[in-house]
């Protein structure tokens, strides 16, 4: 992307005032998003992102600076700012660059732009009609299409030097329902590390009434009610909640700092020991994977909790020089304008031994939360609260009737505990996660699990 020559330059220059470390990131990134509502295509834009980010290191305090003016005399003036920012006691060359490719398990098939325009149009078109002639209460479908190729550049004063490119396809489709000022929403995102081939296996027909059907059955469903009540929570995105309420914790931006609940817990009984959960970035093809994180560290499976012991942290390169322990490949940034910190990237809950219909069984009253929705968690406290999308009331060991309105309140570190049965249905789902390094794609999942007993925000009492 540019020559090594000047890389090394740029390097030595952010040294030059007594820093510890250097780091050169480029990226250059050609993405499209397609917009429909109200059956038509409202928004088309194709982007450029092309540019540099460069930190630096004195002891634990990382300097960053970013610029879209790659030129040498760009960089340099970057360079200088970081280096200019602090003044270190260390006089360091960097190490001779060796350049380090490593073979990509995310094989592309299909290039987007060897697509015609009309033929993702026409797709998107198919999804919108799909669900609007699935019932007359379907008021309203957005549908957002994005396709990104990524290309990056990594090199740092310690002698790093690769590159990496990732290529993303994602279809995020919402269908709204509506009747006597009454709304309710389905919706569906799925998503891959793939090319056109992503939307060719795609099922436009079904995803829009997949959303359709979840839309109206909650509109037409009575509230659900309040209370404690064992819940059973639905795979794939039923693993939001241990992404938000606990996953978030495991990364070193907060264990690091000590305001993590889990900071000291390492080889300690945190969670039922049917729990065994997994941040994996090595996945062929997964929404969350890659070959190399954004520090060029190649990417791992890492067992973050086994049996209910927790093993290890999501780790980027400085949270690892903070706790003293290697990156396990975690450091990760939405695009140069970030530096990057501990991020996660497919993390799920394992498949257990268990079935849904033994789960259900078990619960005299409570409810099966089948698909999650939005909610909010408080990463110091792992306090959280989520909205349930599409719900079900239990009665006596059976399902009996959809309910809506559910909200699921709790801790954390208190549902680890609680989770007691897992079956063997694990399924992941695609979203994107905003933390420090901003907004980049992620899986959350779970097989189905039950939850013995968690707060349910509800309309009714039971």
């Amino acid at each position: 992307m540019i020559k090594k020559s000047l890389i090394e330059r740029v390097l030595q220059k952010a040294l030059s005032n007594g820093a510890d470390f250097s780091e050169l990131f480029l990226e250059d990134s050609i993405s499209s998003t397609i917009q429909l509502l109200d059956s038509k295509i409202v928004k088309s834009i194709n982007g450029n992102d092309y540019g540099a980010g460069i930190r630096v290191f004195y002891g634990h305090k990382a300097i960053y600076a970013f610029t879209n003016d790659v030129s040498e005399k760009g960089l340099l003036k970057a360079a200088e700012a970081v280096s200019g920012a602090q003044i270190g006691d260390k006089s360091l060359e960097i190490i001779d660059l060796t350049e380090t490719l490593y073979d990509s398990p995310h094989k592309i098939l299909i290039p987007f732009d060897s697509v015609p325009h009309q033929d993702k149009i026409a797709l998107i078109h198919s999804i919108d009609t799909a669900s609007r002639n699935f019932s007359a209460y379907i008021s309203q479908v957005s549908i957002n299409y994005m396709e990104k190729a990524q290309q990056v550049m990594i090199a740092n004063s310690e002698g790093l030097f690769t590159q990496d490119h990732r290529t993303y396809a994602r279809v995020y489709v919402s269908s709204i329902a509506h009747k006597d000022n009454q709304m309710q929403t389905g919706s569906e995102g799925p998503g891959a590390l793939m090319g056109y081939e992503f939307f060719n296996k795609l099922d436009p027909e079904e995803l829009g009434r997949t959303t359709a059907e979840r839309a109206v059955k909650m509109l037409l469903a009575d509230y659900a009610p309040s209370g404690k009540f064992p819940i059973i929570i639905g795979n794939a995105f039923g693993g939001v909640i241990f992404h938000e309420a606990c996953g978030h914790s495991l990364e070193t931006t907060s264990v690091a700092k000590g305001a993590s609940v889990f900071a000291d817990k390492l080889e300690t009984q945190i969670a039922n020991s049917c729990i065994t959960a997994i941040d994996d970035g090595t996945i062929p093809n997964k929404w969350g994977s890659s070959t190399i994180d954004d520090e060029g560290s190649p990417t791992k499976r890492t067992v973050l909790i086994d049996k209910g012991v927790l093993k290890s942290f999501m780790i980027d390169k400085l949270g690892g020089m903070k706790i003293g322990t290697p990156s396990t490949g975690s450091g990760r940034r939405q695009s140069y304008k970030f530096a990057p910190t501990s991020r996660m990237r497919n993390t799920f809950i394992n498949t257990g031994t268990d079935t849904i219909d033994d789960m259900i069984s078990s619960i005299n009253y409570g409810i099966y939360a089948k698909k999650m929705g939005g909610g909010s968690v408080q990463p110091g406290t792992g306090d959280f609260n989520f909205a349930v999308g599409e719900g079900y009331l239990i009665e006596k060991g059976k399902v009996t009737k959809p309910v809506r309105g559910a909200t699921l309140i709790g801790n954390g570190r208190d549902i680890l505990k609680k989770i007691s049965m897992i079956s063997n249905d694990l399924e992941m789902a695609e979203g994107m996660c905003g933390s420090q390094s901003g907004s980049i794609p992620t899986c959350v999942g779970q097989p189905t699990i039950k939850v013995d007993e968690i707060v349910v925000g509800g309309r009714k009492e039971k």
